[in-house]
């Protein structure tokens, strides 16, 4: 097909979606809001009572990449030819349209393949590798607008499954970026750069801030006690920097073994959530003291009550996560157990994973055992309404747009109706 056809297709494509689709797509691992939650008035409620219907599948190979869905266009990446790959692919069948070709993959004992998922605002795409290539890609086209390189631009550390290697420097670089207006914001994690601000447009050095090792939860951007910043759970624990500068406006050291914080930081009023398998999950209220913000633990629960790898979500009140192989609701204000829930995941408490979805008033979960479980966001009990198995085994978020969930495993990328 020749350039000229190609992009009449292309544009042909992208006038026939309907323009409010967007505020319904799912352009990050963790959803429209990056938060773990459908948007408002994507779907009221769900039945899982029947499995849903099969729409498409597409052979996958390695990766642990969660997909993302941007105006009818799904894009996931794998290992092809050797190397770690994004394409994208059209909703409705599955029809190719561009992919990218990232980066040598990196090796571990539990796979190679893309481990970083896309981002995208609508208007751009943007692929990390684990070795820490980022590349921004135009949405419509795939072709390469700019190009960041951790190790040479920014002196960052990348050693492998080696020695006392930490966080992002030995696992990979998994922590997707944040896209903001105009700006992306990255851990690149190098000395004196280990939070950056780039524009979006020409990839351009906007701040560098600290000097963190990157670890693989995602920075995210919100307002805490009145002040809009970045939010980042890096090797070194919490930490607060100024949206327009990366001043640092607050900073909670917190040490795991190996750098290993995965979970994404969830923010409650003014409060951030996180947690890891040693040091327990723990919220950090940030307020404001005269000109400065100040940091203080709100609360703090032990191990046996920690996210490993699997992000919570916040509805109302509460907290929805997985600890070890339980599944807990807890009173996000006070860190009180609302309740547990034993049997949802049959993996080594050690590998467990579950992803977790907010609707309306449930709560959908898939666990590493590609089961999709239903149940109901009440802090009084654990009420299930709903099972189904959906695929294989799998570590990867599932993404929801109009009726549509995706969801992949080693082998396959299902695209299931979840409007029947």
């Amino acid at each position: 097909m020749n350039q000229v056809m190609r992009w009449s297709l292309l544009v042909i494509f992208f006038l026939s979606i309907s323009p409010d689709l967007f505020s319904a797509d799912w352009p990050h691992q963790r959803g429209p809001q990056q938060n773990g939650l459908m948007s408002p008035d994507s779907i009221d409620s769900l039945n899982l009572k029947d499995e849903p219907e099969i729409l498409w599948k597409e052979a996958v190979t390695d990766g642990y990449a969660a997909p993302i869905i941007v105006k009818d266009i799904v894009i996931y990446g794998d290992l092809q030819r050797g190397k770690e790959t994004y394409t994208a692919i059209k909703l409705g069948d599955a029809q190719p349209l561009w992919k990218d070709v990232l980066d040598s993959p990196h090796r571990a004992g539990i796979g190679t393949g893309p481990r970083c998922a896309p981002v995208s605002d609508g208007e751009i795409v943007l692929l990390q590798s684990c070795k820490g290539e980022l590349h921004c890609l135009d949405l419509l086209s795939g072709d390469l607008l700019w190009r960041k390189n951790y190790t040479k631009d920014f002196n960052s550390l990348y050693i492998g499954e080696k020695g006392n290697a930490l966080g992002a420097s030995r696992h990979g670089y998994t922590a997707s970026p944040f896209i903001d207006e105009d700006h992306v914001i990255t851990l690149a994690g190098g000395k004196g750069a280990g939070i950056v601000c780039l524009n979006k447009k020409n990839g351009k050095v906007i701040w560098k801030s600290q000097d963190d090792q990157a670890a693989f939860s995602p920075p995210i951007v919100t307002t805490l006690a009145g002040v809009k910043q970045v939010v980042c759970f890096t090797v070194k624990g919490l930490v607060g920097v100024d949206r327009v500068d990366g001043k640092l406006l607050w900073r909670v050291p917190l040490s795991t073994s190996y750098g290993r914080h995965v979970v994404a930081p969830t923010i409650y009023n003014d409060m951030v959530i996180v947690g890891s398998h040693e040091v327990g999950l723990i919220a950090v209220k940030v307020t404001a003291k005269g000109k400065e913000l100040i940091a203080e633990e709100s609360w703090k629960l032990g191990k046996d009550m920690a996210p490993n790898f699997a992000s919570p979500i916040c509805m109302g009140d509460n907290l929805y996560l997985l600890a070890k192989k339980q599944v807990l609701c807890i009173d996000a204000k006070t860190g009180k157990l609302a309740w547990s829930k034993d049997g949802n995941v049959k993996t080594s408490a050690g590998q467990a994973f579950a992803a977790f979805v907010g609707l309306k008033d449930q709560v959908m979960m898939l666990n590493d055992m590609g089961e999709l479980i239903l149940f109901e966001a009440d802090p009084d009990s654990y009420k299930e309404t709903g099972r189904v198995q959906v695929c294989g085994k799998n570590w990867c978020h599932p993404a929801y747009s109009n009726g549509k969930l995706l969801i992949r495993d080693s082998r396959k990328l299902i695209c299931l109706d979840l409007k029947s």
